[in-house]
C-alpha cells in the first residue's frame, strides 16, 4: 500500500468532515469514511490525501496538523487521492514537512508591533542595499516573487499554497496596515503626487516578506541576477524583522517603526 500526507486542523478533526474523525486520536488505527456509498471525491463517501503535502493545501489550510497515512485509494486525480479507509502511522511536524518557512506563514511578523532599533549606519546600509536592489528591478519586485514562485511551486500545485499563504500572513490587510500608517506619518508633509511612489515602495517590501517564505524552495528568482542560494530581496526582509518599514518617494528614503508607523528617518540614498 503506498504512503500518503493527511493534512488536519490544529486540534486534529477532519478540516472537510467537521467533528468526525480526529486523525490524532487514531493514530496506529483506521480510520474509516463517514458515509458509506460511491466513492466521490470531495465528499463525505471517502477520506482524502495526497502524495505531496502541498497537494493537501486543496482541502485545508495552514495552521494544520500533518498525518503520514497507508491505504489503497478507490478515486485519485492529479491533486488529491480518495479512500474507503486508510491507516494512521504517525503524526509529523509541518515544520519539516513543508520545504517553506510554514511556521513564520502561520505567525507572520508584523513590523509595527516590533520594537525598533535606533537608526544607525547598520539600517542605513541595509535601506542602501534595498534601494540598490529596487534599482535593478524597479517597481518589479512584486513580479519577480509570483513568477519565481509560480516556477518553482505554484507549477505543481496550483493556487494552493499560494492561497493558503497569502490568506494566513494576510497579504492584503498587512500592505492596508502598513500602508495607512505609512501615508499618515507623511501624508501631510509630501504633495500628493508622490503616492504611486511610496505605495509601490510598499508593494514591493510586502512581496519581499511574502517571497522571504518561499524562499527555501526557490534556487533563481527571476528578473535580477544574484548568487546562488542569496535571497535577493534580504535587506528589505531585514528591515521588517527589525520592526522597520522603509517608503520611497521619489526623491527621500524613509523609515518607519512603531505602533503608528512614525518616521524614524529619512534621507537621500547615493
Amino acid at each position: 500500500m503506498d504512503k500518503f500526507y493527511k493534512l488536519a486542523r490544529p486540534d486534529g478533526w477532519d478540516f472537510y468532515t467537521g467533528n468526525t474523525i480526529n486523525y490524532r486520536d487514531k493514530i496506529g488505527k483506521i480510520a474509516r469514511r463517514p458515509e458509506t456509498g460511491i466513492v466521490r471525491l470531495c465528499s463525505n463517501t471517502c477520506l482524502h490525501a495526497s502524495r505531496n503535502p502541498n497537494q493537501a493545501l486543496i482541502a485545508a489550510k495552514i495552521p494544520c496538523s500533518v498525518y503520514f497515512v497507508e491505504g489503497i485509494p478507490i478515486k485519485e486525480d492529479k491533486n488529491k487521492a480518495g479512500f474507503k479507509q486508510f491507516l494512521v502511522l504517525e503524526e509529523l511536524n509541518p515544520e519539516k514537512v513543508f520545504e517553506w518557512k510554514y511556521k513564520e506563514a502561520c505567525n507572520s511578523s508584523y513590523p509595527f508591533k516590533i520594537k525598533p532599533p535606533k537608526i544607525t549606519t547598520i539600517q542605513i546600509e541595509l535601506v542602501k542595499d534595498w534601494a540598490s536592489t529596487r534599482a535593478l528591478v524597479g517597481d518589479l519586485a512584486w513580479d519577480s516573487v509570483r513568477a519565481s514562485v509560480g516556477d518553482s511551486v505554484r507549477a505543481s500545485v496550483g493556487d494552493l499554497i499560494w492561497d493558503s499563504v497569502w490568506a494566513s500572513i494576510g497579504g492584503g490587510s498587512i500592505w492596508n496596515s502598513i500602508w495607512d500608517s505609512v501615508w499618515a506619518s507623511i501624508g501631510g508633509s509630501i504633495w500628493n503626487s508622490v503616492c504611486d511612489s511610496v505605495r509601490g515602495s510598499i508593494w514591493n517590501l510586502v512581496w519581499a516578506y511574502l517571497g522571504w517564505i518561499f524562499s527555501p524552495c526557490i534556487k533563481k528568482w527571476k528578473y535580477i541576477d544574484h548568487k546562488k542560494g542569496i535571497y535577493p530581496f534580504q535587506s528589505a526582509v531585514d528591515l521588517w524583522m527589525r520592526g522597520l518599514v522603509p517608503s520611497f518617494d521619489g526623491k527621500l528614503w524613509r523609515l518607519h517603526g512603531g505602533e503608528n508607523g512614525k518616521i524614524l528617518w529619512e534621507g537621500k540614498i547615493n
